[in-house]
């Protein structure tokens, strides 16, 4: 188990390396930092631009920059900002509650709608509230959340005025965004509860349960949604790291004060510190919830590490 744990903790060092140095490449095709600082004003000298690379760092190399990026990124420090002169840990630090918050909201709505409905669906087969519920899961599936989240503000909150539209203004402000993220979320795992549940209800042992005499909400709950938990436990992992890379567009539709919205305020500025920073945590959060999962897969189920 040591050398299957090792195998993918190298494996993912690897990636968070590789994505580290894509950002940081690519970051810097956005434009300069130092011509940024001068937009909507005086059309800046060639002197006032190259004072302003060099109190910012970036006349240096590429490699050099990226070189002192990791070197101090490994040390706790991710830079400072370009624009607001603060330490990037302590900007994302200042953001991350209200991110984290959102992806858990999502994750809980999702669910909690995702398993009874999953279950319903596979232990009723072709009935007509299994249609149903098959056609809702491919209708979440089909709207875009941030096209979605703009319907559930319109209606739910500036027409019935049952919740705050955007911002954050109390635990009431964490529903509309939770609904949205769960929504999506949850007809990708309605779909995979009930076919997984389906696969192992044709089990033979879940047959042997029956045969005992056992009532079906125990074969249901202790035999079957039990062995069919593995596929989803690795897809809500996958997708809570998904969550966490892909809620900038939530935030800046509900005008959330996460890491999104911070992260698409950096990008339009140039700011590369906190660009990268973000990248870097956000990236360190997949990751570790993706090698928890492989773990988990691991120890859940031994076959996997053959031929680590």
């Amino acid at each position: 188990m040591l050398r299957y744990i090792a195998a993918r903790t190298g494996g993912a060092l690897a990636v968070l390396a590789a994505i580290t140095l894509f950002v940081a490449f690519g970051v810097r095709l956005t434009g300069d930092p130092a011509v940024a600082q001068f937009e909507g004003g005086t059309p800046p000298s060639a002197e006032d631009i190259a004072r302003i690379q060099r109190a910012l760092g970036t006349n240096r190399p590429f490699l050099t920059q990226y070189g002192a990026f990791v070197a101090d990124a490994l040390r706790g420090n991710l830079g400072t900002s370009f624009r607001s002169g603060q330490p990037v840990v302590a900007l994302i630090a200042e953001r991350t509650p209200a991110t984290l918050a959102l992806a858990t909201g999502g994750m809980v709505v999702a669910l909690l709608a995702a398993f009874p409905l999953g279950t319903y669906a596979a232990t009723h087969r072709n009935a007509l509230a299994d249609v149903l519920i098959r056609v809702g899961s491919l209708l979440g599936l089909s709207f875009p959340n941030f096209w979605l989240g703009i319907m559930l503000i319109l209606i739910v909150a500036v027409r019935l005025r049952w919740l705050p539209p955007s911002g954050y203004s109390g635990p009431e402000s964490l529903i509309l965004p939770s609904v949205t993220l769960g929504i999506v979320l949850a007809s990708t795992l309605v779909r995979l509860v009930r076919a997984s549940l389906l696969d192992t209800l044709g089990q033979p042992y879940v047959r042997t349960a029956r045969a005992k005499g056992l009532r079906e909400r125990v074969v249901i709950g202790r035999h079957a949604l039990r062995n069919a938990l593995l596929p989803v436990v690795t897809f809500v992992g996958l997708q809570f790291g998904a969550l966490l890379g892909g809620i900038v567009i939530l935030e800046t539709v509900y005008a959330w004060p996460g890491i999104g919205q911070l992260a698409v305020s950096a990008v339009v500025t140039r700011d590369y510190p906190v660009v990268q920073g973000i990248v870097v945590v956000l990236a360190c959060g997949v990751i570790l919830i993706n090698l928890l999962v492989d773990i988990s897969y691991g120890l859940l189920n031994p076959r996997v590490r053959v031929g680590v």
